[in-house]
C-alpha cells in the first residue's frame, strides 16, 4: 500500500547505460581533440551541464529521503505512544474510518431518483401528498366513470337492435295480415260460389272462416300493438342511455384531463408510480441528511484525530487523516513501515550513485584542466559555479 506520494525516478539502469555511453576519462578524447580548445572547452561544458543535472536530481533525491526519514520517525512516535494514548487515536482512527466508508457506499450507490425529480419533489414537497391522493381518487373515479359509461354503451345499443328487431316483427305481421285478408277475400269467393251457385249449406263452414279470421286478425291486431308499445320503450330507453352517457362522457373528459394533467407534471404513468417517486424523494432526503451529517462528524473527528497527533510533535500529522486503517490495525502500520524502509534505501542507493557520479565527472575535468592547463578565469568561474551546485566545495 502507498502511505505518501512517490516521486518519479529514472530508471538507475538507463541512468548507469547512458553514463557509459559518454568518455570515462580525458584518453576518451582524441589527441585531435585535446589540442582543438573549442572541443576541449566544449568537452568541460557538457560534462557541467551532466554534473547540473545530477546535482539536481540528488537534491530532490535528499530532500525526500529526509521526509521519509520524517514519516518514519513520526510512526516510531505513534507506535512508542502510552496505551492510553494510543487507544485515544485509534479510537479517533475507528469513527473516522467508518465514516469515510459510509461516506464512499453513499457515492457509490445507485440513485433511486435523478436529479430532475428531486429538484421538482423539494419544489413541491408540502403539496405531493395531497397530489397523490388526488391522483390515485381520480384515477378511481375514473375507472369508475369508464365502467358506466361502457355500461350505457351496452345498453343503448342493446335496445337499438332490440328496436330494430321489433320493426322487422311489425312489417311481417303487416305482410301476415295482407296475405291472411287476401286467403279470406278467397275463401269468401268461393263459398258463395258453392252457396250461390251450387245450391251447397256453407253455414257451418262461413262460422269456421269469420272464426279464424277474426282471431287472426285480433292476434296480428294485438302483437302489433305490443310491439309498437316495446319499440316507443325501447326508444325511450335508448334515449335515456344516450342521454346518461353523454353526461358520463363529459365527466369522463374532465376527470380524464385532470389525470393526464397531474401524470404530465410529475413526469409518471399512474399514482403508483407517483406514489412511489415520492418514496424514493423522502429515502433520499434521509440519505442526503445523513450523508451532510457524516461530513460534519468526519470533520469534527478529523479535527479531533489532528489535535491528538500534534501533541506529539509529529512532522506530518495530516496525512493520517487518509491513512487510518494504519493507526487502528498493526499489520497495517507494519505494511506501511515497510514500503517506507525500502523507499529510503532505493533513494540512499541513489543518492550513493549521484554522488559518485558527480565526483567521477569533476575528476575527469580536473584531470583534462591539469592536462592542458587551461585554466581560464571563465573556465575557473564555471568549475566554482559547478563546485558550489553540487556541495563539492
Amino acid at each position: 500500500m502507498g502511505l505518501f506520494r512517490k516521486k518519479k525516478r529514472k530508471n538507475i539502469e538507463s541512468i548507469q547505460s547512458m553514463q557509459e555511453s559518454l568518455p570515462s576519462s580525458v584518453e576518451g578524447i582524441s589527441e585531435a581533440d585535446l589540442n582543438d580548445g573549442s572541443k576541449i572547452q566544449h568537452f568541460v561544458l557538457d560534462r557541467c551541464q551532466q554534473i547540473i543535472e545530477t546535482a539536481r536530481e540528488l537534491e530532490e533525491e535528499k530532500a525526500e529521503y529526509k521526509i521519509v526519514t520524517e514519516y518514519l520517525n513520526d510512526i516510531q512516535t505513534i507506535e512508542e505512544l502510552p496505551e492510553k494514548s494510543a487507544l485515544e487515536i485509534q479510537s479517533a482512527a475507528e469513527n473516522i474510518w467508518k465514516l469515510d466508508k459510509a461516506r464512499d457506499e453513499y457515492k457509490r450507490s445507485e440513485k433511486r431518483i435523478s436529479d430532475v425529480q428531486f429538484v421538482q419533489m423539494q419544489q413541491e414537497e408540502d403539496r405531493i401528498p395531497d397530489a397523490i391522493l388526488r391522483l390515485q381518487t381520480n384515477e378511481t373515479y375514473q375507472n369508475t366513470v369508464k365502467r358506466d359509461m361502457n355500461y350505457l354503451e351496452s345498453e343503448k345499443t342493446e335496445w337499438y337492435y332490440n328496436k330494430l328487431e321489433l320493426v322487422k316483427q311489425q312489417k311481417l305481421l303487416k305482410t301476415l295480415s295482407f296475405a291472411l285478408l287476401s286467403m279470406f277475400v278467397v275463401v269468401m269467393a268461393v263459398l258463395m260460389v258453392l252457396q250461390f251457385g251450387m245450391y251447397i249449406d256453407t253455414t257451418s263452414i262461413w262460422m269456421i272462416v269469420f272464426l279464424v279470421a277474426a282471431l287472426g286478425a285480433f292476434g296480428i291486431f294485438i302483437k302489433m300493438s305490443a310491439n309498437q308499445k316495446e319499440i316507443q320503450r325501447s326508444e325511450i330507453n335508448m334515449n335515456h342511455a344516450i342521454v346518461l352517457l353523454n353526461k358520463i362522457k363529459f365527466k369522463y373528459v374532465n376527470v380524464t384531463n385532470a389525470v393526464e394533467y397531474a401524470r404530465e407534471k410529475y413526469h409518471v404513468n399512474s399514482s403508483q408510480e407517483l406514489n412511489y417517486l415520492w418514496e424514493q424523494y423522502l429515502n433520499e432526503v434521509k440519505e442526503r441528511e445523513k450523508y451532510h451529517q457524516t461530513n460534519e462528524d468526519l470533520e469534527y473527528f478529523n479535527g479531533k484525530l489532528l489535535r491528538i497527533l500534534k501533541k506529539y510533535r509529529l512532522y506530518d500529522a495530516r496525512v493520517w487523516l487518509n491513512q487510518t486503517s494504519a493507526l487502528i490495525e498493526k499489520k497495517e502500520m507494519v505494511e506501511v513501515k515497510h514500503n517506507l524502509i525500502v523507499r529510503r534505501q532505493k533513494l540512499r542507493s541513489r543518492i550513493e550513485y549521484n554522488t559518485q557520479n558527480i565526483r567521477e565527472r569533476r575528476m575527469e575535468i580536473d584531470k583534462l584542466l591539469k592536462k592542458k592547463n587551461i585554466y581560464t578565469p571563465e573556465i575557473q568561474e564555471i568549475i566554482e559555479s559547478i563546485d558550489r551546485i553540487s556541495g563539492l566545495q
